[in-house]
């Protein structure tokens, strides 16, 4: 059964404010990472400065994970704009409202999803 106008709303408002979040969380992230040694509190001592190097690469990894999920969301709320929100990408069948309110950016099916994880779909 398609999504109603409303539930659609529902979805797209909470896309916008999981958008919002991760900008923020973004912009202090790029921030910290981009931030000159001297800031950091980086120091001359070779134990303190493996830990700040540690510490600068997780950032960095959390960055880009939060970037791809950053990237999903926007995907997601072009559907909204395309009209395809609640269509899988791949197969066009449409995904369960269950799977959609623990993911809403989710634009493919579980079986389609599982397919493009293991590389059988390009």
């Amino acid at each position: 059964m398609p999504l109603s106008e409303k539930q659609i709303e529902s979805f797209q408002g909470r896309l916008l404010e999981m958008k919002a979040q991760l900008l923020h969380t973004l912009e202090g992230t790029t921030q910290n990472v981009k931030r000159p040694d001297e800031a950091t509190g980086y120091t001359q001592h070779q134990a303190d400065q493996g830990t700040d190097d540690f510490d600068r690469t997780i950032s960095l990894e959390v960055t880009s994970k939060e970037y791809a999920l950053l990237r999903q969301v926007e995907r997601a709320l072009e559907k909204v704009d395309e009209g395809s929100y609640g269509r899988c990408d791949v197969s066009e069948e449409e995904i369960p409202y269950t799977r959609l309110d623990a993911i809403p950016y989710a634009t493919m099916t579980v079986k389609s999803q599982e397919l493009f994880e293991k590389g059988l779909l390009t």
